[in-house]
């Protein structure tokens, strides 16, 4: 395979508050190593960007020793959280900025949406910011002028393309400056993540064209994103980055399930119960996970099979006991799980509760569970029952293919079918 990006040793340090290093002769050295090509001896002190961690060097290291290859055609998804690095690499692949030390090889030319309006003159129309852009790739006026419609079309933006972009909302910005750098002729299209701001419709219309790109057209695509859905469609590989160093590269899959296990929390299970009565003594939830996963941050496509799993424990025996699991979106209780039949007696021991959602019930969207249980009696004075709020959380990513049905509304989907 035809290697597109070669990426060596790189690193990008950034100093934190003022730039002077704080006497004329710190200045001095530091210009003395630069001319005789060293290493900025004041660099030294930086350290790995942890943006949740306090430190007294005000130099922090935004990338790391960064190493990998992309070969032509590919299409890398980059995934971390937010300050992983993720835009400050592309930032360096765009050569936006440089890197503070290492390489970077590139073979063909770059269009690059960094962010909303990247490249765009806001007093220029948006017809002469798509001549413009074109200009920048190194394209002949003829070969902007061929792909001209096409871009105007894609973005929807013909009834304003003669207004100075200045006075274009976010959502015309965006469209237009992602049908720019997708139809123009570079051999490599980067894009952070930026289509956030256009709405559903666009977004999957944006989706849908960098997959033809990246399949179609065979051009390498460098996508930075959230949506673990998109990543999963578009993608062929991943990059993991975590403060500012490369953890995992290569499958999608595997890699994105180093990320959500990496991102693991307290699972809340531990935390102080609500409750009434006595139950709160015997019972002790101890884990919940969804298809083995057991942080906070989880993400499912619509069309996984969810398997669910609970586990706690009786520390002396109650007469009555059945778990109920709730399901929450948006703070609306969508449904309610309880796995055992009407209360029975639960004896001393360790339980281990599983359960199936199948795929395409869930909607895309940010779901909350709640996990609990009670005595089966709650119309009883004496009801006992234990419960705690926000046990987990997930999100279930649009995708971007023709399986989702946006005209669908509602918070769940409820298998049927014509009579």
């Amino acid at each position: 395979m035809t290697k597109v990006i070669k990426v060596e040793g790189l690193s990008k340090a950034y100093q934190l508050g003022d730039f002077g290093t704080g006497t004329i002769s710190r200045d001095l050295e530091r210009f003395w190593a630069r001319i005789r090509g060293k290493e900025d001896p004041f660099l030294k002190i930086g350290e790995v960007n942890d943006r949740t961690a306090k430190s007294d060097s005000n130099v922090v290291w935004s990338l790391k020793d960064i190493n990998f290859d992309v070969n032509a055609g590919d299409a890398v998804g980059i995934i971390g959280r937010n300050g992983a690095g993720k835009s400050t690499l592309l930032k360096i692949l765009s050569r936006v900025t440089s890197p503070t030390t290492g390489s970077v090889k590139v073979k063909g030319r770059i269009a690059s949406l960094l962010e909303v309006g990247t490249g765009f003159h806001p007093e220029l129309t948006g017809r002469e910011n798509i001549f413009l852009n074109g200009a920048i790739l190194g394209m002949r006026k003829a070969e902007i002028k061929r792909k001209f419609d096409a871009i105007v079309d894609f973005a929807g933006v013909e009834r304003y393309i003669d207004t100075p972009v200045k006075r274009y909302s976010s959502g015309m910005y965006v469209r237009l400056a992602f049908a720019v750098a997708a139809h123009l002729e570079s051999e490599i299209l980067i894009v952070d993540e930026v289509l956030a701001v256009g709405d559903a419709e666009f977004q999957k219309k944006c989706l849908g064209k960098i997959g033809d790109v990246s399949k179609g057209e065979g051009r390498t695509v460098l996508f930075v994103s959230h949506n673990m859905g998109s990543i999963r469609q578009l993608c062929t590989s991943a990059m993991l980055l975590n403060n500012g160093q490369l953890v995992a590269q290569g499958n999608v899959e595997e890699t994105l399930g180093i990320y959500l296990k990496s991102n693991i929390h307290a699972n809340g299970l531990l935390a102080t119960y609500k409750h009434q009565g006595t139950l709160v003594n015997s019972i002790q939830f101890k884990e919940f996970s969804i298809n083995g996963i057991k942080n906070q941050e989880a993400v499912f496509s619509p069309s996984d099979q969810l398997i669910v799993n609970l586990q706690y424990s009786c520390k002396q025996a109650v007469p009555k006991f059945r778990s109920s699991v709730n399901f929450y979106k948006d703070a609306v209780l969508v449904f309610t799980i309880q796995n055992k039949p009407w209360p029975a007696a639960l004896a001393e021991g360790d339980y281990n509760e599983s359960f199936v959602i199948e795929p395409n019930l869930l909607r895309p969207g940010n779901y909350t569970i709640g996990v609990g249980g009670h005595d089966g009696d709650p119309i009883s004075a004496g009801h006992e029952w234990i419960y705690i709020d926000e046990a987990y959380s997930f999100y279930i990513a649009s995708e971007w293919n023709d399986v989702n049905d946006f005209s669908a509304k509602g918070l769940i989907n409820i298998p049927h079918k014509p009579l």
